[in-house]
């Protein structure tokens, strides 16, 4: 599988190339303290190869991966690299997460693998009626944008978590990285400074408590190369390391997230705060070609990326063209029929009426298969069961141990919220809520909402193979699943897999990225999917960090090493030695 997964690659499974990523367009004008004046949306498709290191860190912007690596450099593990990284990515990429961010996380210690879902809880005072009587009897959900969109946050205490069972160096080293470049500032780069533009034109997000005082200095969002200080967000990263948390939850911190929310009319208070604990739990898995599959399970919608490669082991993939129609078009049935199950069933545990096990059963799985037609694209609606804008990072050390984390908003910035002072930014997750008494997914003092934020990761035999995710809303168990099949039944290598043009299905309409294939995309439009292009591909795609273990968890990494592929719709990058 090695040799197949890293070395030559047919032309026929290239991904297009350079056609593929487009030019980044974006009007800027140099601000009066930078002494050039590049053109920084001009220049030419560039193409990134594997990294190779035996201790490595993959994210979506440098300065983080490089926090994470300087952390294995230091005597660390890989968990004390993913939250150095974590940390640094709520300050360099704002405009995706922020101190105020849930998480998950999934790792594999050397010996066994662990989840850890850090998505946060509804406030005590939510209930249907307590949003019905504020938005009207006709609310479908909790708002967008706003302190009632905000639950409690849970990715610190994901950090403290981690730190506290399984990392190696003092906790309050691993924000040090993070506080220095809040203090000091960074250079904004282009993709961040695209989605922080497009954010502030939207008065829902501009017009919230604090956004405009932390995020539009001068008035505005910086420009590319800019400067950005963030010292309000500083100040709190110390007030967690100082206190490995404490501070956040029990603190002052969580007092003035709820004296912001009072002020502002929202129902938080620091009893939740105080009330909140991640939860360990045991991912959910599935076979797919000789290898398994893990996604935390529910209130996640991991179990749709699962539930469509289980569809998608009943067809004979690999003998088809990878870029080609009938390839395409049976993943395309697959990930709608996971869609239709996950977005039907699919909350908080507790609330669910069907399992994970139900829903993964593969019988079931092979009744669902049987409704596709090859030639045909249709709708569908869920089964019943059997009978009876996010970031993401992941590292690896030489001792074996892996780390997929994702963090987020939700949305951008989320909430548009951030409190004064401190520069906590908070997601919107209450959002995924609704407000509808026939679904598992209702909304509830305690409860976790529907969440789209998913890690993932691979084995083989019970040995470790990759950690990896592909951040983006809904497209996330989407990137899951097309990755997977490129890298399982057609041998492309993880940073081939991850640069291949992709499509999105949402909404009844399937998005195709620049540099898809047009024959396969006219192909499609013929078989009656509704095909329709996004001109940015930098947002609407998702992007992936893979980390791919060279032995596949059969010898030694300290000799063997590992292959890491960044995606280049975002502007990071694996660093490893």
């Amino acid at each position: 599988m090695l040799a197949a997964i890293l070395g030559t690659i047919p032309d026929a499974a290239r991904p297009a190339r350079p056609s593929a990523f487009p030019p980044f367009r974006l009007s800027f004008t140099s601000p009066a303290t930078m002494t050039n004046a590049f053109d920084w949306s001009t220049g030419y498709a560039s193409r990134r190869s594997p990294v190779f290191a035996r201790n490595i860190v993959s994210t979506s912007h440098p300065l983080a991966a490089q926090a994470g690596l300087r952390m294995l450099q230091e005597g660390g593990n890989a968990v004390d690299a993913a939250i150095a990284t974590a940390a640094v990515m709520t300050i360099v990429e704002p405009c995706s997460n922020g101190l105020g961010s849930d998480a998950f996380c999934i790792l594999w210690d050397g010996k066994a693998l662990h989840g850890l879902n850090a998505s946060g809880t509804a406030p005590a005072a939510w209930t249907p009626g307590y949003f019905k009587g504020k938005y009207g009897a006709d609310a479908a959900a909790p708002p967008k944008r706003g302190w009632d969109s905000v639950t409690v946050p849970g990715a610190v205490s994901a950090w403290t978590a981690l730190s506290r069972r399984f990392g190696k160096l003092p906790f309050a080293d691993l924000l040090a990285p993070a506080i220095e470049i809040a203090e000091r500032g960074y250079n904004v780069p282009v993709v961040v400074q695209s989605k922080w533009h497009n954010a502030a034109q939207l008065p829902e997000i501009t017009a919230q408590a604090g956004f405009a005082q932390a995020f539009l200095p001068h008035g505005r969002e910086p420009h590319i190369g800019e400067l950005f200080q963030f010292k309000q967000a500083a100040r709190t990263l110390r007030l967690i390391a100082d206190s490995k948390g404490e501070a956040f939850y029990r603190g002052e911190v969580a007092e003035a997230a709820a004296a912001h929310a009072k002020a502002h009319g929202g129902a938080m208070t620091a009893a939740d705060f105080a009330g909140y604990q991640p939860e360990w739990v045991t991912p959910i898995a599935r076979d797919y070609r000789g290898y398994t599959l893990h996604e935390m399970p529910p209130n996640g919608q991991g179990i749709a990326a699962l539930i469509a490669l289980g569809i998608l082991e009943k067809f004979d993939l690999a003998s088809l063209p990878v870029d080609g129609v009938a390839s395409q078009h049976l993943q395309i049935e697959a990930m709608k029929l996971a869609f239709a199950d996950t977005y039907a069933y699919v909350a908080e545990p507790r609330s669910m009426r069907l399992s994970p096990a139900q829903m993964l059963d593969d019988v079931y799985l092979a009744s669902r298969a049987r409704r596709i037609d090859p030639k045909r694209a249709q709708s569908y609606g869920p089964g019943h069961g059997p009978t009876g804008g996010t970031i993401y990072l992941t590292a690896a050390d030489e001792s074996g141990m892996m780390v997929s984390f994702i963090q987020s908003n939700y949305m951008g910035f989320g909430s548009g919220i951030v409190v004064p002072g401190y520069g906590l930014s908070l997601q919107n997750r209450g959002h995924g809520f609704t407000l509808d008494p026939r679904s598992d997914n209702l909304v509830g003092p305690g409860k976790r909402p529907f969440q789209t934020i998913i890690p993932a990761f691979l084995t083989k035999q019970g040995q470790p193979v990759m950690s990896f995710g592909v951040m983006g809303g809904d497209m996330q168990p989407q990137g899951h699943m097309q990755t997977v099949v490129r890298m399982l039944d057609y041998k492309q290598q993880p940073q081939a897999a991850c640069d291949a043009p992709r499509w999105r299905y949402f909404d009844g309409m399937v998005n195709a990225e620049q540099g898809f294939d047009p024959a396969t995309a006219a192909g499609l439009s013929a078989m009656g999917h509704q095909i329709a292009p996004f001109s940015d591909s930098y947002q609407d795609y998702g992007a992936g960090q893979f980390i791919w273990r060279l032995d596949e968890g059969q010898g030694d990494p300290a000799v063997t090493g590992y292959a890491a592929a960044s995606d280049p719709r975002r502007d990071g990058q694996a660093a490893g030695y």
